[in-house]
């Protein structure tokens, strides 16, 4: 599933403006993929899972997530 964004992308980078014409049928297959992993019942249990980590993690530090990544330390 992973093959269709990075072919959407390309198609668009090589065809600039006229991408909405020529990348169709990349653009549907990217839909498609996208389509697969919204109804995928065990996708969204994971996704909940992650939130509510991240969630719970906030609520403990009141530090949202990017920042705290962006904060750690490069050398002890």
């Amino acid at each position: 599933m992973a093959a269709e964004p990075a072919h959407f992308t390309k198609c668009c980078k090589d065809s600039g403006i006229l991408g909405v014409v020529k990348c169709q049928k990349e653009n549907s297959a990217l839909k498609e993929c996208l389509t697969a992993y919204y109804n995928d019942p065990d996708f969204h249990e994971e996704c909940k899972m992650e939130y509510l980590k991240q969630r719970e993690e906030f609520r403990k530090t009141g530090i949202p997530t990017r920042k705290r990544l962006r904060k750690l330390p490069t050398s002890m």
